[in-house]
């Protein structure tokens, strides 16, 4: 007769208890990996990790839902079906309207890079906001107090506010520049300290280059204010001095005549938006009369339809005998001086 001895008592006091229940995560993990610890704990490691894994999961999902819902906005705002979204809509469709078939492309790339970048911001809130939720909840799941965590994040927040708030000025005003329209690359802007040609329009940076071929670096955060020749329309102003023995009346009418002839001309008649007006007697100073026109054309052409103008009338009270103001030194300027 054969005596089977029984197991040892080690082994019976170290296996979990739960190992008996069939089916159990307890039973199951002992019976993958024999270890007491992740029996013991079976129920729990189970149970977190599904809930992180749907943490996880809800976050993946959304992330991706709402990079969509802006790509398909950006798309939408490129192809300008809702140009609402990232502008003011009636305003380029009047620059689109105004422009004609030359200013389309001028105006969809604009809207092209603005919606661009107004898209890749807002998708990169959307990815830091799902991680710092996603992440608290994954650090609740396992326990940790979020507490302390919340603490310290404002503490380092607020400190580097204060080391960054120049960076987030700009950041900000950049963000403002571009929801609002108040300029777009190919704009002819004055900045204060730049005047010129807008190059590119970032976040933080606005590049601008001046008559002289300077470019200029200009943070955003330090605009305020931005005069825009380039949106809409402009108006070419042309300034006549005549002598003030020069008839008014018939150097008016000539005048007037001269630019609409000169407006109809191929090489300025696209960019004129209305005829020429002439306001008349301007100025009335101690070397002559100034007379003044006044024409409506394309953003940005007014100084090439300004010298034509010029010319041409210049050339018409030449041909008419219109006399001209007698300038000295001085005159110019306003300033009289007489001549001895």
């Amino acid at each position: 007769m054969t005596i089977i001895p029984p197991a040892p008592v080690e082994t019976l006091t170290l296996m979990p208890h739960c190992v008996q229940d069939g089916g159990s995560w307890c039973a199951t993990l002992y019976t993958w990996t024999n270890n007491n610890f992740l029996a013991q704990h079976a129920d729990m490691i189970v149970g977190k990790t599904i809930s992180i894994t749907i943490v996880v999961v809800i976050a993946i999902v959304f992330r991706w839902l709402a990079h969509r819902a802006i790509a398909r906005m950006v798309d939408g705002a490129t192809n300008g079906r809702f140009t609402a979204f990232i502008g003011r809509a009636r305003r380029l469709r009047r620059i689109d309207d105004g422009a004609g078939g030359a200013g389309n492309a001028p105006a969809s790339q604009r809207r092209m890079q603005r919606a661009r970048t107004i898209g890749s911001v807002l998708r990169s809130v959307v990815s830091l906001v799902v991680l710092l939720v996603a992440v608290m909840m994954v650090m609740n799941e396992l326990g940790y107090p979020l507490g302390p965590l919340l603490a310290g994040a404002g503490v380092l927040g607020l400190a580097v506010g204060f080391g960054a708030q120049n960076l987030v000025r700009d950041f900000l005003s950049g963000m403002f520049m571009l929801l609002e329209d108040q300029y777009g690359v190919g704009d002819i802007v004055d900045l204060g300290e730049a005047i010129g040609t807008v190059e590119s329009v970032g976040l933080r940076i606005t590049t601008v280059r001046d008559l002289q071929g300077t470019v200029w670096y200009v943070r955003n955060g330090e605009i305020l204010r931005v005069g825009n020749m380039s949106q809409g329309y402009a108006v070419a102003v042309v300034d006549l001095p005549i002598a003030h023995s020069a008839d008014v009346e018939e150097a008016t009418e000539l005048a007037g005549t001269t630019a609409a002839e000169r407006a109809a001309q191929d090489d300025i008649a696209g960019d004129v938006l209305e005829p020429p007006e002439v306001l008349g007697a301007d100025k009335v100073g101690p070397a002559g009369v100034t007379l003044r026109l006044t024409v409506r054309v394309k953003p940005g052409r007014q100084w090439a339809v300004q010298r034509a103008l010029n010319g041409a009338i210049s050339d018409a009270f030449d041909d008419h005998g219109v006399p001209r103001p007698m300038l000295f030194p001085g005159a110019l300027d306003g300033q009289y001086q007489k001549q001895n």
